[in-house]
């Protein structure tokens, strides 16, 4: 299995690394090696991508607030070399926005949509048959501002999700304390504001990341500026999401300065992961299967400083971390009985990596 590790650029880093997987499968061993391949693609700041598995393609923000002395990122496209893993650049295009950090595809990989958190604005590009991107078809700015004086004084776009049929798109902005509702039109790549609009948080929580769960029930957004989760059933046919329960990222023992990353869930659904920025640990909770609810079971520490964002395989059997200020990441196995996590006793060495995620074998 291959592993692609995003990065900020600089000094150190020059763009996405490849990894191979390799575990330790003597008795009673936990051990897995990351086996670095080289650098898989040149390109500015890749922090974070989304793969399209089936055709072999790798989509990736460059998050930059100027190009060519222009405000604004871009986004780039690459196809996957099936038998090296390395990345080959197809096109680039304009984010639309100041400092692109997320990008997610849609259902069928005909469009992604980016995320700018510098502007807060969101855009959809639409994808070609060859893997290249066109230029959007439709930008979104999000306006006003929440309590925070130094984090929310204008609107910062920070994730999109889909919903499971493909119907609705849902934007998390840290600036604005709202997760926003958007119908999405696949035939013509546009987003249309949602009645409701938005489902609000509390001031100040900073909704950074959003996953439904599998079975597309339920939803789960992590808050970078106060440490919670919030839980929302949702209603696919309305396109409403509806608060139930929000519970904290941290231990009650744990006072000092936090910021929550990266949120997932289990492929089976059962379980939900968490990272902390602060703390330094993977968080994991029970998802229950009727309600959605959440209930603390444990946290593991990742090794390193500032564990951003985490990746999971498809099968569940790994979680792969990258800890942004140590330069490095922790490959865990995943306990198929109850999702508590099982460090591998290796850290890779990455620079400032961003965005960890994996590519199964080619079948």
């Amino acid at each position: 299995m291959l592993v692609y590790v995003g990065t900020y650029t600089g000094p150190k880093s020059r763009g996405i690394y490849l990894f191979r997987l390799e575990p330790d499968d003597r008795p009673a061993s936990q051990n897995i090696n990351l086996t670095p391949l080289g650098l898989a693609a040149e390109t500015p700041s890749p922090s974070f991508f989304d793969i399209d598995l089936a055709q072999r393609r790798l989509f990736a923000v460059n998050e930059l607030q100027q190009v060519e002395g222009k405000a604004g990122g871009t986004v780039t496209a690459f196809s996957i070399d099936r038998n090296t893993g390395m990345l080959n650049v197809i096109n680039h295009q304009p984010s639309m926005g100041a400092g692109p950090c997320h990008i997610v595809a849609d259902r069928d990989y005909r469009h992604v949509v980016v995320s700018n958190y510098g502007s807060g604005s969101v855009a959809v590009l639409p994808v070609g048959a060859d893997g290249s991107l066109a230029a959007a078809t439709d930008v979104v700015q999000h306006t006003g501002s929440s309590v925070n004086a130094e984090r929310q004084k204008g609107p910062h776009a920070h994730c999109a999700a889909f919903d499971r049929a493909n119907r609705f798109v849902f934007v998390c902005d840290l600036g604005l304390d709202r997760i926003l509702a958007y119908r999405f039109d696949a035939a013509r790549g546009t987003l249309t504001a949602h009645t409701p609009a938005y489902a609000s948080l509390k001031p100040g929580a900073g909704p950074r990341h959003m996953a439904f769960r599998p079975d597309g029930r339920f939803a789960y957004a992590v808050n970078e500026l106060n440490s919670t989760i919030t839980v929302f059933s949702y209603d696919p046919g309305a396109g409403v999401l509806k608060e139930i329960q929000t519970v904290s990222t941290l231990p009650e023992h744990f006072d000092t300065p936090n910021f929550p990353a990266e949120i997932d869930l289990h492929p089976s659904g059962k379980w939900l992961y968490a990272s902390n920025r602060g703390h330094n640990s993977v968080v994991l909770f029970a998802s229950d299967a009727r309600t959605g609810r959440l209930t603390w079971i444990e946290e593991q520490g990742t090794g390193g400083s500032r564990p951003r964002h985490f990746g999971i395989d498809r099968a569940g059997q790994y979680l792969a971390v990258g800890n942004q200020d140590s330069d490095t990441v922790l490959v865990c196995r995943v306990d198929a009985g109850n999702g508590r996590l099982k460090p591998s006793g290796t850290l890779a060495s990455v620079p400032a990596p961003a965005c960890v995620k994996f590519l199964p074998p080619v079948p």
